[in-house]
């Protein structure tokens, strides 16, 4: 296995993961912008945010990409379907707990079920799974997220 295996699925991963999204934007499948979520923690104008944004993504796709890296090197075996089932598991992780429970805890611009009708938020709160952002979320996100651990997985034990 090769840390560097995992960077570049790293790399390509989150290129593909950040496509699915902004194409499941486009079609109308979804309305999350997980690089725009990101950026508006350091700013509110929009454009910013999402460059900003878009920079925070790339880095954390490297960080999970380690993450993943490590998981890999503690049970000694990498491979598309691990990275798979690796994938699922931050997927879930991600609708789950980071973005429904944590992200609006400490996210200075997004609104909470108890935010007051007089603080103006610029981000709705996303719910769980992701759901306030659209029906078809959840399994576009898992099925992103998915597609990043498969290549990750991939990437990883093609380098050993």
């Amino acid at each position: 296995m090769s840390v560097w295996g995992a960077l570049a699925g790293g790399v390509l991963g989150t290129l593909v993961l950040t496509t699915v999204l902004r194409a499941g934007s486009e079609l109308r499948l979804t309305r999350i912008d997980l690089p725009f979520l990101l950026g508006t923690v350091f700013t509110d104008d929009r454009s910013r945010a999402k460059a900003i944004g878009y920079l925070l993504h790339f880095v954390n796709g490297l960080a999970f990409a380690l993450l993943y890296d490590a998981i890999f090197r503690a049970i000694d075996h990498a491979g598309w379907w691990l990275g798979t089932l690796l994938g699922l598991a931050h997927g879930l992780f991600a609708g789950t707990a980071l973005v429904n429970i944590l992200l609006p805890v400490v996210h200075p611009r997004m609104g909470t079920p108890a935010s007051t009708a007089n603080r103006l938020a610029l981000l709705e709160p996303p719910g769980f799974m992701m759901l306030n952002y659209g029906l078809g979320t959840p399994v576009l996100s898992l099925a992103a997220h998915a597609l990043y651990g498969t290549l990750v997985g991939g990437f990883t034990s093609l380098a050993s």
